[in-house]
């Protein structure tokens, strides 16, 4: 018991050596005040282009010979995928609008988007084009109210835009599982240096370069 009881002050110090040090060295408050709020159209966009630059990696990553490829015959094909993902942004960025835009449908035809280059340039067109359209609202444009293009109702363009954001993450995170299923790391799980400077932009922690790493 005494033996026990000994210890217990050396098994503290280590945990405190090898937990609580580097804790508290992470926690240091900043000295700098925290930069003012971008604004709520800079902040969407931020989140637009995030969401869109992924799949468009995706696209430009996925060897051609495996767009095809679909976990089971009840789901779409990684091809598909991106083009639903690309026709809904249509159907939304039409209901901002107020006019028709793009393909008409969410599920453009892979008959009339035969090659990888030509499903790329749609899905590249559909961000890019949700893009202009946040930017040139502004702030203003978020509170506008248009007709929900899957609803009976009226909706703000700020829910138009969330509500594309989360539909074209689902997507994303189902096709995670088709890389992984073709024995292929995703883009975004690929461990790469990012500068200091960069993350802190992105609004992570301080501290030199790091290996960053997700999905």
């Amino acid at each position: 018991m005494n033996r026990i009881l000994a210890s217990v002050p050396l098994v503290a110090i280590v945990l405190l050596l090898f937990t609580g040090v580097p804790a508290l060295a992470q926690d240091k408050p900043s000295k700098q005040p925290p930069e003012p709020a971008a604004g709520a159209a800079v902040e969407t966009l931020a989140l637009w282009n995030d969401i869109g630059g992924k799949l468009i990696t995706m696209a430009e990553d996925f060897p051609e010979d495996k767009y095809d490829f679909r976990p089971n015959k009840d789901v779409r094909t990684f091809a598909e995928q991106l083009l639903h993902a690309a026709g809904t942004n249509y159907v939304l960025i039409s209901a901002v609008k107020g006019t028709k835009v793009g393909p008409g449908t969410e599920d453009p035809p892979r008959q009339t988007y035969k090659t990888k280059a030509d499903v790329v340039a749609l899905l590249k067109k559909s961000v890019e084009d949700g893009a202009a359209l946040i930017k040139g609202k502004g702030d203003a444009g978020l509170a506008q109210t248009v007709k929900d293009p899957y609803g009976n109702r009226m909706v703000t363009c700020s829910f138009i835009w969330m509500e594309t954001a989360e539909h074209a993450g689902e997507h994303y995170g189902q096709l995670v599982v088709y890389y992984r299923l073709n024995g292929i790391v995703p883009p975004a799980s690929r461990p790469r240096k990012v500068a200091a400077s960069t993350w802190l932009a992105g609004g992570g922690a301080a501290g030199g370069d790091f290996q960053q790493q997700c999905g």
